[in-house]
């Protein structure tokens, strides 16, 4: 049976990052971008992952350029915008795609964990949802990761326990990452 710790995923530098490095922690998995209205999550996960880093979480950074062509540049250059903006402390992996054929096995796993479960309330969610229906009409229903900054989180134990899609409020992914710790 597979297990989140059966996957790994390619770091900037070519190297592989196994999923088993991560036992015994909180782990929250992130598709990023570095052009996208969500960019600024980057501010309250470097917070986060300040807060509860000793405590046993990291942070898996994806940058993926799959929706809008919103992570352009190098993987050193995501890097660098990382640092450089949002003074970020968690690496960021190489640029991957979650969706599709060419998706690395990790989202894969992820998505086969926790489906689409809604955008939730809110103008952001009004907007996402518009906009989904005219790329994808039967988006509800698939499990696919529909933009930039969709979260996983994982526990100690490997289990994928909560999705977030970049609409869910921050603060509902620090209280969630804080139960976990």
């Amino acid at each position: 049976m597979s297990t989140f710790y059966n996957y790994s995923v390619t770091k900037r530098d070519g190297s592989e990052l196994s999923m088993k490095e991560f036992k015994g922690k909180v782990v929250l998995i992130v598709n990023t971008a570095t052009g996208c209205g969500f960019t600024p999550q980057y501010k309250d996960l470097e917070n986060i992952y300040g807060e509860f880093h000793d405590q046993g979480l990291e942070i898996l950074d994806i940058p993926c350029n799959q929706f809008a062509g919103q992570t352009p540049g190098t993987d050193e250059e995501v890097h660098e915008f990382c640092q450089l903006k949002y003074d970020t402390h968690f690496d960021q992996m190489k640029k991957s795609d979650v969706n599709g054929e060419n998706a690395i096995d990790l989202y894969k796993f992820l998505k086969s964990k926790k489906a689409f479960d809604g955008f939730g309330n809110g103008p952001k969610a009004m907007m996402m949802a518009a906009m989904l229906s005219k790329i994808d009409s039967d988006y509800k229903n698939n499990p696919e990761i529909k933009w930039n900054f969709t979260k996983f989180l994982v526990d100690r134990d490997g289990n994928v326990v909560k999705r977030f899609e970049p609409t869910a409020s921050m603060k509902s992914v620090r209280e969630a990452v804080e139960e976990l710790i």
